[in-house]
Order: structure tokens, then C-alpha cells, then sequence
């Protein structure tokens, strides 16, 4: 079932979904360690990159390193848009991707993300520009709309394609929705039936029946995962190799996961520094230990301190009752 866009071609259609303060360089990397094809930065405002691109584009440098890397961008101004997805390509992006799907206010307050569900127009605009300024593919990520009484995904779908967009991803919920409630894969079915790109499926994916489920329901080519992924950077090739085979390969042992946290850890500490790089790995280190006996404890612990020596000796800890009771 792979999918083309454009050159790249992903032999089995399982993305990295952009994550804001979560699919960082680091994160990224991992995930593409572990074996995933396509990974998404996280969404990156556009006017802030062209304003100051050195500082912007620190969420996705060297893109080269993990290509195919589709790079993420969100705004208003078609123009600055474009401008964007430029300096992107002269970093090694593969895929220019535009964010029309974030339900955050700020962002929203801005009219970008989910808000241009309510600017067809607009949105047109910015689509078209950007596919006209740059060399490779551009995707669109967005919702089934702005409420329920506004489900726009199959017209702005058709508005997309005619624009020169390669593939569209839906997040199964509406903006109002936020991500409350449970993603309508269902609905996702009438975007499928009024385009002929690739169409991605998201939301709620968090385990191999979500996956066969998400496909069934809404006719998707591929499954795009999100929160399925946190504090399991290896459950993207896990899905991958599902979809191949249909295996379904168990989570890597409790020793393999120690390793995979504390080089996570790492990589956080040397990409941010210690005290920032601290700070951003406490919500990743509370999603590993979740289930594990004494987790708690163990966040309260990592939550108290910033000293690495410490938290390394808190992972050990944590994670070295449960491997002596395997």
C-alpha cells in the first residue's frame, strides 16, 4: 500500500505526526533510528522564521540528516508562506507541509491553523503560493472543520488538490472539538471519495486494531500518529512492520527501553542544554515510565531536579526493578 508524493515514495504510508514542544530534533532522530520512514517537525509559525530564521529554524535543522523530513509551517500571509517553504528547501526538507488543522487560540487568534477551515479563499491563496514557490512536494494537514456544523475537509480537500497539493491528512475531530471526544474516522471517508491524492488518516491511532480500524473506516492510503508515539518512539516502525506483514512485533524489552530512555535524555541535554534540555525531558521521561511500578515517584523525583547525574540515576532505578522481574 505505499503512497507517492511526488519523488518520495513511502513504501508503507505510517508518518510521525508534528507535535509542538514534542517532535523536536531529537525526538525525530530517535524515531527514525528505530526504523520510521516519514517523520513531520513540529509546526513552525512562518513569519517568525523569515523575521529570524537562524533562531526558527532551530526546530528543523539539517534536514537533510533525516530525510524524508517534511517540514511543517503555519501563517497567514501567502507571501511570507512562501518565503517559508524557500528557506526550508535550501536546508534539505523533502516535503513542505501547511498546517490548517491546530485548534490552539493563539494560533487561531492569528488566522492561521484551523481557522483557515473559515477562509476558503485565503486558504487557497496560501496553498497556491507555496506550491508555486517551491521544487518539492507541499502536503496539507487539517481537520473535518471548524465545528459540526461546519465540515468543510472534502470542499477545502478538492480546493487543495486543484491547488497542487500532493497528499492531505485529516485529523478525524473538528477544530470546537479540540482534541476532546473520539476522532470520526467515519467521516474522513467523504474526503477520500472527493480527491485523487494520497489521503492520510489521524487521530487516536494507538495501537495495531486503531490502525486497521482508522483504515477501514475512513478508506485512508496511510495512518499518521500523534500521541500513539509519546514515550513509544518505537511504535512507528512497529506499525509499519504490522502493515507489511502483518506482525505484530512486541514492544522492545524493558533493558532495550532503559537504553532507548537514557539516550533520549541525551540527546535532549545536547541539543538544548542542560537546564532547557532538563526541563523538555520530563513530560517524555513521565510518558516511558507510565505503567512501570513506582512511576510516580519516579516523575515526582525527575520533576525536582535538573541535575542529569541524578535523573540517570532516577531511570536506572526505575527501570531496573522491573527488568530483574522479567
Amino acid at each position: 500500500m505505499g503512497v507517492s508524493i511526488g519523488p518520495v515514495l513511502l513504501d508503507t504510508p505510517v508518518i510521525l505526526a508534528p507535535m509542538s514542544g514534542v517532535t523536536d530534533q531529537p525526538f525525530r532522530r530517535l524515531v527514525k533510528k528505530l526504523g520510521a520512514g516519514l517523520v513531520v517537525s513540529e509546526m513552525i509559525a512562518s513569519s517568525e522564521m523569515v523575521r529570524a530564521a537562524r533562531q526558527s529554524l532551530r526546530t528543523s535543522t539539517d534536514c537533510a540528516e533525516e530525510y524524508p523530513m517534511a517540514v511543517q509551517l503555519a501563517g497567514h500571509d501567502p507571501e511570507v508562506m512562501a518565503e517559508a517553504a524557500r528557506l526550508n528547501v535550501d536546508r534539505g526538507a523533502a516535503i513542505i507541509d501547511i498546517n490548517f488543522g491546530c485548534p490552539v487560540k493563539k494560533v487561531v487568534n492569528k488566522l492561521a491553523g484551523s481557522a483557515l477551515m473559515r477562509e476558503e479563499g485565503l486558504a487557497a491563496r496560501i496553498m497556491e503560493a507555496v506550491v508555486k514557490a517551491v521544487p518539492i512536494p507541499v502536503t496539507l494537514k487539517t481537520r473535518l472543520g471548524w465545528d459540526d456544523s461546519n465540515r468543510n475537509a472534502p470542499r477545502l480537500a478538492r480546493i487543495a488538490e486543484e491547488s497542487g497539493i500532493r497528499m492531505i491528512t485529516i485529523h478525524g475531530r473538528t477544530r470546537c472539538q479540540l482534541y476532546n471526544g473520539t476522532a470520526d474516522w467515519q467521516a474522513i471517508q467523504e474526503v477520500k471519495q472527493a480527491i485523487t491524492v494520497p489521503l492520510i488518516v489521524n487521530g487516536d491511532i494507538g495501537d495495531f486494531d486503531d490502525i486497521d480500524r482508522a483504515l477501514d473506516h475512513s478508506g485512508a492510503d496511510g495512518v499518521m500518529i500523534g500521541r500513539g508515539a509519546q514515550g513509544r518512539p518505537w511504535f512507528i516502525a512497529q506499525a509499519m512492520e504490522y502493515l507489511r506483514t502483518g506482525r505484530r512485533i512486541p514492544d522492545p524489552a524493558l533493558a532495550d527501553q532503559q537504553g532507548i530512555v537514557l539516550e533520549h535524555y541525551e540527546a535532549l541535554l545536547e541539543h538544548y542544554g542542560v537546564e532547557k534540555g532538563g526541563r523538555v525531558a520530563r513530560k517524555h521521561l513521565a510518558w516511558y515510565a507510565k505503567g512501570l511500578p513506582g512511576a510516580a515517584a519516579f516523575r515526582e523525583g525527575v520533576n525536582r531536579t535538573y541535575d542529569p547525574e541524578v535523573v540517570r540515576d532516577l531511570v536506572r532505578r526505575c527501570y531496573e526493578p522491573a527488568i530483574e522481574a522479567c
